[in-house]
């Protein structure tokens, strides 16, 4: 039976990211879970529910260096469950911590995975998006980051575990001195009522086409519940911050809905959103190479088609 180790963002509930991980486990096999300090107990009860069959943690305090000790809990904790495979959301961080372990364990590292079968076969995309590829470690550990959205999550959600069902809590004295960066202070970014890119079911993105007048957008992705988010040309301006980037050298996004709104579809962009489930193109240039990859395109101003498109959605709804 094929063991597979996940490996948790927070130490207190489960995000969606680590749902759809914990299923995408629980589909292979055997499932562990590496957690970065101690466990709350909504946390060990979420896992209970999922069937995890032990819960691993650092024997002291969480450490404030970078990723360094969550990849030496992550290592210890693999080698003492004999994972057949490592599980992480693809996020900076985890991808940083995957390639420590690639090197730590001799294992395969694939990242931003969509699909994995029983086999432990990856299907990820390569090229910008342009290939779509079939990955398996060839020997050892598989050692992968899953995007977010790519594993549909049961509806409704697994119940609460019982007591007898939790999992055992297995502590690891971690003698990692490899020297790093500490962490000195955190600035978290202001709120603002919307979900992050990275983790949103809905991306209402807006690009050069905008001139830098997001309302529409926000109009929009207010009745939506939906993210906002933009190309790098966007950002580049400084109409919006860099954490609302998309793309190659920005976040990696596989929403449920993505609507794209006054960008080119440009390589660059289509290799962090090409993965949506449903793409929606609003472009007033006809030829725009994003209504090559949208399932529904409307060629026009975006100033005038997303206010209608609010206003009929709010109609429905009420």
């Amino acid at each position: 039976m094929t063991t597979t180790l996940v490996v948790l963002g927070g130490t207190q509930r489960l995000r969606r990211a680590d749902r759809e991980l914990l299923v995408l486990a629980g589909g292979l096999g055997g499932t562990h879970a590496v957690v970065p300090g101690a466990p709350g107990q909504e946390l060990l009860d979420a896992l209970a529910a999922h069937g995890t069959a032990a819960v691993h943690v650092p024997a002291g305090e969480p450490d404030d260096r970078l990723t360094t000790p969550l990849t030496a809990l992550t290592e210890a904790a693999a080698r003492a469950c004999a994972a057949d495979a490592v599980l992480l959301s693809a996020t900076p961080e985890a991808t940083d911590v995957a390639a420590r372990l690639g090197v730590r364990l001799e294992a395969g590292v694939v990242t931003d995975v969509v699909a994995l079968d029983a086999q432990l076969t990856a299907t990820k995309q390569v090229l910008a998006g342009g290939w779509t590829t079939r990955c398996r470690a060839r020997g050892g550990v598989l050692v992968a980051t899953v995007r977010p959205h790519a594993v549909e999550l049961p509806d409704p959600a697994p119940p609460a575990g019982e007591p007898a069902g939790r999992p055992a809590l297995r502590r690891h004295e971690l003698t990692d001195g490899a020297p790093a960066a500490r962490i000195v202070g955190r600035d978290p970014l202001p709120p603002t009522g919307r979900p992050s890119p990275a983790e949103a079911r809905v991306v209402v993105a807006g690009g050069r086409g905008t001139g830098g007048d997001f309302g529409p957008l926000e109009e929009l992705a207010d009745v939506l519940g939906a993210a906002i988010g933009a190309s790098r040309a966007a950002v580049d301006a400084g109409w919006i911050g860099p954490e609302a980037q998309i793309g190659q050298t920005g976040l990696t996004v596989s929403p449920q809905l993505y609507v794209s709104c006054g960008i080119s579809g440009a390589l660059q962009q289509r290799a962090g959103m090409q993965t949506a489930k449903v793409v929606v193109a609003v472009n007033k240039d006809p030829q725009a190479p994003v209504f090559e990859i949208a399932d529904l395109g409307v060629v026009g101003d975006l100033r005038t088609v997303l206010p209608q498109a609010a206003a009929h959605l709010r109609r429905l709804r009420s």
